[in-house]
């Protein structure tokens, strides 16, 4: 005779740990949005050079997305609990000293221990989730309020960062992030347990810097690919880091303890979720680039107007995280993830509908079908990746799906922003031969080139240059649709045959 034994159900304190938990979400969204507002205030005052301005919008990014492997095992080894202690307490340090930061250079340096500390958030935030919810349907719950504190972060980072600015220093956007990282500091002690691996083995140096170079390297060459176009350098780069990547899996095959658990890719679960999941987000950055310079340089609407234009964006990624659970029950967790991204899918082929008299109306709700389908996605399928994996290794498979996420995210960047450029130039030449490379390159350029333009001249280079960038965003929608589109068949075709985690809950 079987028993079977229920899952034991969170109480208060879990609740109260979990929004402990959802704080630092929120200010680490709110951290990769609020410098660009910054910016103009900074260059002014710290005068960085075209190269240190740069390096200060995206060294925090590219560590961030460099170390998150690192430090989801690390966190398996020491302490969950622990590492995100530590995290907690080095990001407000770094966040005090870049408030202060008196040279672009000691700024540069504090985005860069702010992108290493803000690395042990997101894992350890999301494998603590998997040991304080036992229970299937708190646990999903759970995870739709982290993926929505990420959403709440992104939204109100523009909006609270540009109050800031109104009235206080740029240095202030960083001291933000200061009364959090305390408050977890305090409570999370109290609040949250403490779990590692009681068989962890040493951390593999050489991985780390494998995995390190390879994540650097591949999402830097994205990154230049996506705004100078394909170049001989951009390629070596890229090549240079799936070589070092590879040379990394290979190592993790040999080694007793590795960063990467290759045996989890052997999970039809974990293959579904990780591919709806990466897949997802290439599309949707793909996407978004294009939308928010729709709306602003196309449309005409002001900074104000466009940021409160997506803030339905937002909301929808709530809603959609909230109901996941619900949705699971009732389908499944596989059919969550099928019917998410094609609800998805839908989102952005109504993007296609940019050119017509309701333009804005068409935007916003292809925006929000869009991020209803999405939200689903990522909450049921960040609870499939991590309860895939054993217990002791949650941390490992959480920061799996965030580097997913980072490296489909750039990767998305690189490949919808190129396709869309060769889209606008085409376009754009074909309707006026004359337009320089200024107009070119860029709607921006062309927005400026057509204001310096004497009358007729300038006004037929913008009416053409909108119309080219209009339909190069409807052709990317259109790419990202059928992509979304071809990750529902892909999920739904892995978890063909049935899995524990594609029934009913």
């Amino acid at each position: 005779m079987t028993t079977t034994t229920t899952p034991t159900r969170a109480g208060r304190r879990e609740w109260i740990g979990l929004a402990v938990l959802a704080l630092p979400c929120v200010v680490y969204a709110m951290d990769l949005t609020v410098l660009n507002l910054a910016l103009p205030a900074i260059a002014a005052d710290l005068q960085p050079s075209a190269a240190q301005q740069l390096w200060i919008i995206d060294v925090y990014g590219f560590l961030v997305a460099g170390f998150l492997i690192t430090m989801g095992t690390l966190g398996d080894r020491i302490g969950r609990r622990r590492l995100l202690m530590i995290g907690a307490a080095a990001f407000a340090a770094a966040s005090v000293a870049a408030a202060y930061a008196d040279s672009a250079g000691m700024l540069v340096a504090m985005r860069a221990l702010l992108g290493v500390a803000g690395a042990t958030l997101a894992p350890s935030t999301m494998s603590l989730i998997r040991n304080m919810f036992h229970d299937e349907q708190q646990r999903q719950f759970a995870i739709g309020v982290w993926v929505s504190s990420f959403s709440v972060g992104s939204a109100v980072g523009p909006l609270v960062g540009g109050a800031m600015l109104q009235y206080f220093a740029w240095g202030s956007v960083f001291l933000l992030a200061v009364p959090v990282m305390v408050l977890l500091l305090v409570l999370g002690p109290r609040l949250l347990p403490e779990y590692r691996d009681p068989h962890a083995g040493r951390l593999d140096l050489p991985s780390v810097a494998l995995s390190l170079a390879a994540v650097l390297t591949v999402i830097y060459a994205l990154k230049r690919m996506a705004e100078h176009g394909a170049s001989p350098a951009g390629a070596v780069l890229l090549a240079a880091g799936v070589a070092i990547g590879a040379a990394f899996v290979r190592r993790q095959g040999r080694i007793s303890y590795p960063l990467l658990d290759l045996r989890l890719f052997r999970l039809a679960v974990f293959r579904a979720a990780l591919s709806a999941y990466g897949l997802s987000c290439l599309a949707m950055f793909g996407c978004y680039i294009f939308i928010t310079q729709y709306l602003q340089l196309v449309l005409g609407l002001s900074p104000l107007v466009a940021g409160v234009a997506t803030v339905p964006w937002a909301l929808g990624f709530v809603a959609g995280s909230m109901l996941a659970p619900g949705w699971a029950r009732r389908w499944g967790g596989g059919q969550v993830l099928v019917r998410g991204l094609a609800a998805a899918a839908a989102g952005m082929a109504l993007l296609m509908l940019a050119d017509t008299r309701h333009a804005l109306a068409w935007t916003v709700a292809g925006m929000v079908v869009m991020s209803l389908g999405m939200a689903p996605v990522f909450t049921i399928g960040t609870e499939m990746i991590i309860t895939s994996a054993p217990p002791e290794r949650a941390g490992a498979a959480s920061a799996i799906a965030e580097t997913s996420s980072e490296f489909c995210g750039a990767l998305g960047i690189a490949l919808f922003g190129s396709l869309g450029t060769v889209l606008y130039r085409s376009t754009l030449a074909a309707a006026v031969p004359e337009a320089g490379e200024q107009a070119l390159s860029t709607l921006g350029g062309a927005v400026a080139a057509a204001q310096a333009a004497p009358g007729p001249a300038g006004e037929l280079l913008l009416a053409a240059a909108r119309a080219a960038f209009t339909d190069a965003l409807q052709w990317t929608a259109g790419v990202g649709a059928v992509l979304v589109l071809a990750a529902s068949l892909i999920a739904a075709r892995i978890l063909r045959g049935g899995t524990a985690a594609a029934q009913p809950g």
